[in-house]
């Protein structure tokens, strides 16, 4: 028996080898880079490189985050250009300004790299630059669905706190938020620009001046962060009417504590992970979704923070 069992074993591992070196063989030299256009101050990006890291672990391939440190667009094309430059099997792009971001996006596909355009963009820029897909939350929908979402809690009124004014894809988070309050959007958005300080200072510059405001929308803890903290000085936490777009750690603390109403998840786990995981299988086996993956929005309320709590600024 002791004999019988030693040749089945000898002949389990001469079959499992080759197994294990096409699996290695498959993985080896494959390289994704994910280029954002977040400043190296957004910490919501953490949890877009929790989530290729991961992916990259999972699939057995190397992975790459790269961003312009200052949210420079400019700098953000020429990271593009070098990226294709250095021959990785695919990009994963934002694509936060089409007219900056398009022409470097394009020459990389023309060069035969693999790209999928995640976070910021349309589906209709993706076909145009030549990518293969969208992940990511159709930012309009997303903020209509909060509008109306507002509009049945009584709000008539807003002021949405633009901290990335030049992306003009997320600023139809401000305009979707408004068609479904059923008002015009004029200038009840502010360009808060990204200095904390200074977001705090224009949110209380314009409540103390359109007083009868209802609501506050902010896009992300950027923006969110010094929100909080005007309201607070202002003595308006929980009493005005407040939703945002992400999550982070201030943002859970914010609806547990009852100052922020909901908090809209676009699933920026998703938006890192899912590219990775699908253009490895496509440079594998040729295999790809058929259309974008919606990535968003989903509300997270008081009553269900759950995991969202236990992973904020991690993976949720």
């Amino acid at each position: 028996m002791t004999s019988l069992f030693k040749k089945l074993m000898l002949a389990t591992a001469v079959v499992a080898a080759p197994l294990m070196v096409a699996t290695t063989a498959a993985a080896e030299g494959e390289k994704y880079i994910l280029v954002s256009h977040a400043p190296d101050s957004d910490s919501w990006w953490n949890t877009i490189k929790n989530g290729i890291a991961l992916a990259g672990d999972q699939m057995g391939v190397e992975v790459e985050y790269r961003n312009p440190p200052t949210g420079d667009l400019a700098d953000m094309a020429r990271i593009i250009e070098q990226a294709a430059a250095s021959g990785p099997n695919g990009i994963i792009t934002t694509l936060a300004d089409f007219d900056v971001l398009s022409g470097p996006i394009r020459s990389a596909v023309d060069q035969g790299i693999n790209v999928i355009i995640m976070n910021s963009g349309t589906p209709e820029q993706v076909r145009e630059v030549g990518a293969l897909m969208f992940v990511g939350q159709p930012e309009y929908d997303a903020g209509l669905a909060a509008g109306l979402r507002a509009k049945g809690d009584g709000v008539e009124s807003f002021v949405c706190v633009n901290h990335v004014i030049s992306n003009t894809v997320v600023g139809e988070r401000c305009r979707g938020f408004a068609d479904g309050l059923g008002v015009d959007l004029g200038g009840q958005m502010i360009d808060s620009g990204q200095d904390p300080a200074e977001i705090k200072n224009r949110v209380m510059a314009y409540l103390n001046a359109n007083p009868d405001t209802d609501a506050v929308l902010t896009l992300g803890p950027t923006s969110a962060d010094p929100t909080i903290l005007a309201l607070e000085e202002m003595g308006l936490a929980g009493d005005i009417y407040f939703g945002t777009f992400d999550l982070g750690d201030e943002i859970v603390k914010g609806i547990k504590s009852g100052t922020i109403q909901w908090g809209i998840d676009q699933q920026p786990f998703l938006q890192a992970y899912l590219p990775v995981v699908v253009l490895t299988n496509y440079d594998r086996f040729g295999v790809l979704p058929g259309n974008n993956i919606n990535s968003g929005p989903g509300f997270v309320t008081k009553d269900a923070l759950g995991k969202v709590e236990e992973f904020a600024g991690k993976y949720r």
